[in-house]
């Protein structure tokens, strides 16, 4: 049976303020830390009181009150369904501030699909738990989905199987980023759509180690090698303070300079439930796409 695909919302910002946001998951609320949110909170202290549990990172990564998580609980987010689990750095297994990152790359996606009348090949590195991964299925396309972590690649797998995708044609792959693309450039492997959502600081399968400001324009540049005869996008995201919508425009404009199309760039932020609450930034994308 094909998955729901129907945009249900699953997922709330509640409030923001004072280096936090409250969050509603599904059934479970979170209190979990927001640098940028550094505006008084609309809702009054007794409201944030009510969250079933807090991450706090003031005296090292904990929560407060973890008991209260389910240790697994399933949320539908842009169309995508993730499976969430409270991890020791606060994260759940989705970054819901990608949401139309997600929407945008599954009608692309789908449009090109269609209009190729073959699927497009995407690559997805930084891969994380698999939202890009699932949306770039979800229209039609055939991805490799690449991560450093075994744990994340299995998170992702298990997003795929939850939303109907087992049998996709989709690569799973363990390595580190710069490795497997040096690889796949040997290998004269092309793609129509790159999508990378590096970290500040990571390290490799085999502790290598990756740093946005040394590594990113590299990356780039390696991705760009794999871009096929008719590249469709390149669509970066980044949640590094300082890497700002005009920071990931430049260096990802410099990256695909000469191949025509448009780069825009803009921030990615969290929606309050009602007027009350304050947008919410939480990083910056920038994407490449060969439509004028």
């Amino acid at each position: 049976m094909k998955p729901d695909t129907r945009m249900d919302e699953e997922y709330a910002l509640l409030d923001s303020g004072d280096g936090k946001k409250l969050e509603r998951f599904g059934r479970v609320v979170l209190s979990r830390p927001c640098a940028q949110a550094v505006w008084t909170p609309a809702l009054p202290a007794a409201e944030w009181a009510r969250a079933d549990a807090a991450f706090d990172r003031t005296e090292g990564n904990q929560w407060r009150n973890r008991g209260a998580l389910p240790g697994q609980w399933a949320i539908r987010v842009g169309g995508i369904a993730f499976q969430l689990s409270g991890t020791d750095f606060g994260h759940l297994g989705i970054f819901p501030e990608q949401r139309a990152q997600w929407c945008w790359i599954r009608d692309t996606v789908r449009q090109a699909c269609a209009a190729r009348r073959r699927p497009v090949q995407v690559l997805n590195l930084f891969a994380y738990s698999g939202g890009s991964t699932l949306a770039a299925a979800l229209g039609g396309a055939e991805v490799c989905h690449l991560d450093a972590s075994k744990g994340m690649v299995q998170w992702a797998r298990d997003n795929a199987r939850l939303n109907g995708l087992e049998a996709h044609p989709i690569r799973w792959i363990t390595d580190d980023a710069h490795k497997f693309l040096c690889r796949e450039a040997r290998r004269e492997r092309r793609y129509d759509a790159v999508i990378l959502d590096p970290p500040t600081f990571g390290r490799g399968q085999n502790n290598e180690l990756y740093k946005i400001e040394k590594d990113l324009p590299e990356t780039l540049r390696l991705c760009r090698s794999l871009l096929s005869a008719e590249p469709l996008f390149m669509l970066l995201s980044a949640h590094t303070p300082g890497y700002t919508p005009v920071v990931l425009g430049n260096v990802l404009g410099q990256a695909v300079s000469g191949l025509g199309g448009r780069t825009e760039s803009g921030e990615m932020v969290l929606n309050g439930a009602d007027a009350q609450v304050l947008p919410t930034p939480c990083g910056a994308y920038a994407r490449w796409s060969r439509r004028a």
